[in-house]
């Protein structure tokens, strides 16, 4: 059938071209450069760390690898999984709508953005920067108490940030079905 996809790369120009949701085909584009860019951030990691630990045999070492692996796995999934179900319901034509559509758009974009709130909950106060000291910048401007809201999240426990953004997608997505 033409108007078929082949998989996740191709779901995104369908959901593109079948959306009737102007804001849906904005989010298509940014979550498919947003993933691009997590993909490359999460391939370069993964890289480093291979460069690091090269000389060192299995073990733990290789679990950690796998670890990077799996945390892009779990950062990329809810981006991805707006695209996925609006072309899937188009192409089975099952209760496609546009209003779903931009409800999906705004969890997306709420969990792309949680994603960005998320590493800023992780920041440790202090950190060393090429062999120096340097502290957290100080919350100011309009946004300064929801940013010392995110600091206050102990950063063990930032995860809760962006798992509360993938959460929202699935939300929306049984909510506006």
């Amino acid at each position: 059938m033409a108007s078929d996809y082949g998989g996740v790369v191709g779901a995104y120009p369908y959901a593109f071209r079948a959306s009737e949701s102007r804001l849906f085909k904005l989010y298509v584009v940014v979550s498919a450069l947003a993933i691009a860019l997590i993909g490359l951030f999460v391939g370069i990691a993964l890289v480093v760390l291979i460069g690091q630990t090269a000389a060192v045999q299995g073990g733990s070492l290789t679990l950690s690898r796998a670890f990077y692996v799996v945390i892009g796995l779990l950062v990329v999934l809810p981006a991805v999984a707006p695209t996925l179900v609006v072309a899937r319901r188009r192409r089975k034509n099952v209760g496609a709508s546009a209003r779903h559509e931009a409800a999906l758009a705004v969890a997306g974009f709420v969990f792309l953005l949680s994603l960005y709130l998320g590493l800023v909950a992780s920041m440790p106060e202090t950190f060393t920067l090429d062999g120096e000291t340097v502290a957290r910048p100080a919350p100011s401007g309009i946004f300064a108490p929801a940013i010392a809201a995110l600091y206050a999240i102990p950063p063990v426990l930032s995860w809760i940030v962006p798992l509360s953004g993938a959460s929202l997608v699935g939300v929306a997505h049984w909510l506006f079905r």
